[in-house]
């Protein structure tokens, strides 16, 4: 039963849903402060892992953002949610960081780099992303690593200057091109 608590307030469920999802199990209900205890213990194990020293070299890492929506004061706002994907030098890939924050802003990200570098991180040689300009200020600042647009945001900002019915012709050519093994074959193709 306290598995099913836990995944229930992961997935945003408030605790009147929580006391009802009890209720539909056959139990006589549960509390917010019995909720809050058994919920403790993850927020202690996600803090240990978001905290964890990062050892080794890291010499690829992926950011991107994405914007949620967050209760503060009473009121519901927009935040941005980032996140840091890592491949060490075995090849193994791990996350290696998650913020929350008021927006993209360059000092947000910035602060959060310097935060993975100063938890280990380093051996960085590439860095991809989107070509927010916050973000590439914030990994040229703190990084002395090449940045490399990331292949997914690429493709979205070619396929909004074409039209809906020539995407599946245009999104094909452009895979194409990305998987030559140079610039001159690509552009035979």
């Amino acid at each position: 039963m306290v598995a099913v608590i836990q995944e229930a307030w992961i997935s945003g469920a408030a605790t009147r849903k929580v006391d009802d999802l009890v209720h539909a199990m056959g139990l006589s209900g549960i509390s917010k402060s019995t909720v809050s205890k058994l919920c403790k213990d993850i927020d202690e194990r996600v803090g240990e892992f978001l905290n964890r020293l990062l050892t080794g070299d890291w010499p690829y890492v992926w950011l991107d953002a994405t914007y949620l929506k967050q209760r503060q004061g009473g009121r519901i706002v927009s935040v941005a949610a980032i996140i840091a994907v890592a491949a060490n030098t075995e090849g193994r890939r791990e996350i290696i960081g998650l913020g929350i924050g008021p927006s993209e802003a360059e000092t947000f990200w910035t602060d959060f780099l310097r935060s993975l570098r100063g938890r280990g991180l380093d051996g960085v040689k590439l860095v991809i992303s989107d070509a927010h300009t916050g973000l590439k200020a914030a990994i040229s600042r703190v990084f002395e690593a090449t940045w490399q647009r990331c292949r997914v945001h690429w493709m979205r900002n070619a396929l909004a200057h074409v039209s809906k019915g020539q995407h599946t012709v245009v999104a094909a050519a452009i895979r194409q091109a990305f998987e030559q093994p140079d610039r001159a074959h690509a552009a035979e193709t």
